[in-house]
């Protein structure tokens, strides 16, 4: 990994393994599944863009959320 630095729509650093909640409902494509605002994801895992990063849901297995869309738990 790069020494680029992943901030959530707070400007707080993530890392991997940090947990997050989402600050908006969003619905996932190509399910009929959204996420509501407030959802807790667990143990989440950086990618090379900057402005995303991995995790799993209870529903959605192997999903790419926007950082501009989370906060730090």
């Amino acid at each position: 990994m790069s020494d680029t630095v992943v901030k959530d729509s707070n400007g707080t650093p993530l890392q991997d393994g940090d947990s997050v909640t989402l600050t908006k409902d969003l619905k996932v494509k190509g399910t009929s599944e959204t996420l509501k605002r407030g959802t807790l994801v667990k143990n989440i895992r950086l990618t090379s863009n900057a402005e995303e990063v991995e995790c799993n849901t209870k529903k959605v297995k192997g999903l790419v959320l926007k950082t501009q869309f989370l906060k730090k738990a």
